[in-house]
């Protein structure tokens, strides 16, 4: 029995990653993580080591977390998305899901595809109905086969292909249309990012300016940068960017930038904080997309997730 719990703990990690997946909360997928292993250990009996210790774990998770949105379902907010320009110029705003948040890289293990779980494809894949989210999640992710996919939901193999061929045509809808050329050399990467915290540090409009795309995308969840309320808000295009930072950069009501470099879900991030009431405090967490050494996309998420990423909510001035 211990080397049963032993050799289920080894496929915490992978399993967390599934589930997170499945659900776009790492925190539900820690919860969740917890209660597979607690059902493979009641269920201990029933594995008789044909399928595979890790296959056995992936059905039950994957089953758990249909469970876990049955007992809990939740509804996507129904927005009202500009089409001016194309699909692919409107604003793409993942923070539209509410309960979707970004996880640290070293988080996630760099064995983990990074299309797989980058924010678009998280965000998109919510739109997909439970099961038909497992199905594709399983055919096209962990590349089972339609057999394994069917023995895990309790299904058939045609019933499978059906869920996966019109799970891939909604996330077609649903993810940008020109996300294969989104695509940046690891030092304009770097480069990018260090210009972009220099501009906010430093106030420097004309830099800041340099650095976006003219069709650049911002998106704000719930309660990031100071958007209290409910619903999310998202704006494009370079002037309109630039019109929304325009404040905080200059005037009396500019304010001074702290910002700490980190990544998440395969992009690079950065923690922003801003001075108020004699220290540095928890702004937002801006997720970057940089494509050919220009800014084209920024995701803020609430400081809440600054615990995810081990960051403080305040800093010293000094």
């Amino acid at each position: 029995m211990t080397d049963f719990a032993t050799e289920t703990e080894t496929h915490r990690h992978e399993l967390r990653v599934h589930c997170y997946r499945l659900l776009g909360s790492f925190d539900e997928a820690e919860d969740l993580v917890q209660e597979t292993l607690l059902r493979a250990w009641r269920g201990r009996g029933t594995y008789d080591g044909h399928a595979g210790l890790r296959a056995w774990l992936y059905r039950i998770a994957t089953n758990a977390r249909l469970d876990h949105l049955a007992a809990h379902p939740r509804e996507l907010p129904v927005l009202d998305l500009p089409t001016a320009g194309g699909s692919d110029l409107a604003p793409r705003p993942d923070v539209a899901v509410p309960w979707l948040q970004p996880v640290p890289d070293d988080v996630l293990g760099e064995v983990v595809a990074r299309e797989t779980v980058e924010l678009a494809f998280l965000a998109a894949i919510q739109h997909l109905s439970p099961r038909r989210r497992a199905a594709v999640v399983l055919r096209d992710v962990l590349g089972w086969s339609a057999r394994e996919t069917a023995a895990a939901l309790e299904t058939t193999p045609a019933s499978i292909n059906t869920a996966v061929l019109q799970g891939r045509a909604s996330l077609k809808e649903h993810l940008p249309q020109r996300r294969t050329e989104w695509s940046s050399d690891g030092s304009d990467e770097e480069l990018a990012v260090v210009r972009y915290m220099a501009a906010l540090v430093d106030h420097d409009e004309e830099a800041f300016a340099s650095l976006l795309r003219e069709d650049v995308r911002c998106s704000h969840a719930p309660g990031a940068g100071g958007h209290v309320g409910a619903e999310p808000t998202w704006y494009a295009g370079r002037e309109t960017v630039l019109e929304g930072w325009a404040p905080a950069l200059r005037g009396p009501d500019a304010v001074a930038f702290h910002v700490l470099a980190t990544r998440a879900n395969g992009l690079p991030a950065l923690a922003t904080y801003v001075r108020l009431d004699g220290a540095f405090r928890a702004f937002g967490l801006n997720v970057l997309r940089i494509a050919w050494g220009n800014v084209a996309e920024v995701t803020t998420f609430a400081p809440a997730v600054f615990e995810l990423f081990d960051f403080p909510q305040t800093l010293p001035l000094d």
